[in-house]
């Protein structure tokens, strides 16, 4: 996410919400696979391609560099620790995290028609409109550090996160217990809120796909919703109805 994305509150604040009250049945940490819901098979097919056009950015230095925000759970650690994001999408106005969801105000970029393959694959998720969607890179595998998004507890984005390949390790930590759960899948859904999560440092080029947006209604019939912190939503998914 940007500097601008959280605004100015400080990351202090967010101790007082590590304990937030969430549904008895969740178990942190843990992601809601979505695996059985979109084509793999096609996913992985992509992996030669996108890995392709993201190295021709590699020379250019020109890719908005990552920022963790401030709710990163090791206050020494790097805000910016050194990986890069495409933006696919990009927002009218001054980028916002909390505009991720309105899709109204976001159009499609220059890089998306450079990545029109993966835009494709893009167009068969279970969304009825997309937001910010954008492609997060790193070429020296450096760790990104736990983090947390926000700290807002009844907000709730809608998206998918996915990868073409297992190169890069991201994992779920419970900042109560210091557990630790790697991320199986290619594709994913979780709670940005009540637990953190970040990436291992690895071998080469790691990177991964982020979209975000409105699921169709017809999709949002399969999820439950809990009936507080509705941040916790894909970690009650996960809970219930399987997923890690």
């Amino acid at each position: 996410m940007n500097s601008t994305d959280i605004g100015s509150e400080a990351a202090s604040n967010a101790e007082a919400h590590w304990d937030a009250a969430v549904d008895p049945r969740i178990h942190y940490p843990c992601y809601k696979s979505f695996d059985d819901f979109i084509d793999v098979h096609r996913l992985e097919s992509l992996d030669g391609y996108v890995t392709e056009r993201i190295k021709r950015h590699l020379p250019l230095q020109r890719d908005i560099e990552f920022y963790t925000g401030p709710y990163r759970l090791d206050e020494a650690a790097p805000e910016r620790p050194g990986s890069r994001m495409i933006y696919l999408a990009q927002s009218k106005l001054e980028d916002s995290y909390f505009d991720l969801d309105k899709t109204e105000l976001w159009e499609r970029t220059a890089e998306a028609r450079e990545f029109g393959l993966l835009m494709d694959f893009i167009a068969t998720l279970p969304f009825k409109a997309t937001g910010r969607m954008l492609i997060m890179y790193d070429d020296a595998g450096r760790a990104g550090p736990a983090h947390r998004d926000h700290i807002e507890t009844e907000l709730c984005h809608e998206f998918i996160w996915f990868r073409t390949n297992f190169r890069k390790p991201f994992y779920m930590l419970d900042q109560r217990t210091g557990e630790k759960r790697y991320v199986e899948s290619y594709s994913a859904w979780f709670d940005t809120v009540n637990q953190f999560h970040g990436t291992d440092a690895h071998e080469g080029l790691g990177f991964s796909i982020r979209v975000d947006g409105l699921f169709t209604d017809e999709f949002r019939q399969r999820i439950p919703q809990p009936e507080y912190n509705l941040a916790s939503t894909p970690a009650l998914w996960a809970c219930t109805a399987g997923g890690s």
